[in-house]
């Protein structure tokens, strides 16, 4: 009987052990805790910058597209998202919207260029008829006075606004006045022509004053240059005295901005 109780106890423990040695064999899986979202960054994000508008030309025109020689057309244009903006044949940087008086010699295109982002560019043509005019009916033995050829056959000349500088539109017309004179000398040695420097109404009367006589220089020094003797000419300014148009607009104030040519007294 005793043997038996002891045959037990040691099944008993042998079941155990077996039992605690299948529990320490068990693997434990290993759980991975994913790791936390990244949070937004806080405030306000700042928006990608814009595009450059592009440059564009809405309109660019010459009106009268067809003159006569020594008539003037009037350029306008409007541009928009530029402020490089320019036109060729002397005229320079303009504002975006704007016009313009214009007095070619001879037919000439217009180039109006506007500078951004990108460039545009539009052209406009102003015709200008090559006809010569008949020359003036002469009675048979009459003669014809210097005086009276510088008043029907001289053209004035033209300024831009507050300038002094001979345009290239005046150079041709400058060409034909001496060509001019020099025939009027040949006939009358002793004749003298005055060149009288004008301006528009705007600025003081001191100041045009001065500018007027350095336009009636300019004109004079040009003239010289085509071969007129300087003891013929004269100058004077008149300034803003002698105004040929009174009305407030730019085509007015640049028929007064002008050198004219006339016999001395």
């Amino acid at each position: 009987m005793r043997n038996l109780s002891r045959t037990l106890g040691t099944a008993v423990f042998a079941a155990a052990l077996m039992i605690s040695a299948a529990g320490c064999g068990k693997k434990k899986v290993a759980t991975t805790t994913p790791p936390p979202p990244t949070a937004a960054p806080s405030g306000p994000t700042e928006p990608a910058p814009a595009a450059p508008l592009a440059v564009r030309i809405n309109s660019f025109t010459g009106e009268p597209a067809s003159i006569e020689r020594g008539q003037a057309a009037t350029l306008r244009w409007s541009v928009g998202n530029s402020t490089d903006i320019s036109i060729d044949q002397g005229l320079g940087a303009v504002a975006a919207n704007g016009s313009r008086q214009v007095f070619p010699s001879q037919t000439t295109t217009y180039t109006l260029t506007a500078k951004g982002g990108n460039q545009d560019t539009r052209s406009v043509t102003i015709e200008v008829s090559s006809s010569v005019p008949p020359p003036p009916v002469r009675t048979t033995g009459a003669r014809i006075s210097g005086a009276e050829m510088l008043g029907r056959e001289a053209q004035d000349v033209y300024f831009d606004y507050d300038k002094n500088d001979i345009r290239a539109d005046s150079r041709d017309t400058l060409t034909r006045d001496a060509d001019l004179i020099k025939r009027i000398l040949a006939g009358d040695p002793g004749f003298t022509i005055v060149v009288e420097g004008h301006c528009d109404e705007r600025g003081s009367e001191e100041y045009n004053l001065a500018l007027g006589d350095r336009r009636a220089l300019a004109v004079k020094e040009f003239l010289v240059q085509l071969g007129v003797p300087d003891d013929r000419l004269k100058t004077i300014s008149f300034g803003k005295e002698r105004p040929i148009c009174t009305d407030q607009n730019e085509a007015c104030y640049q028929r007064n901005r002008r050198g004219h040519l006339a016999p001395a007294q």
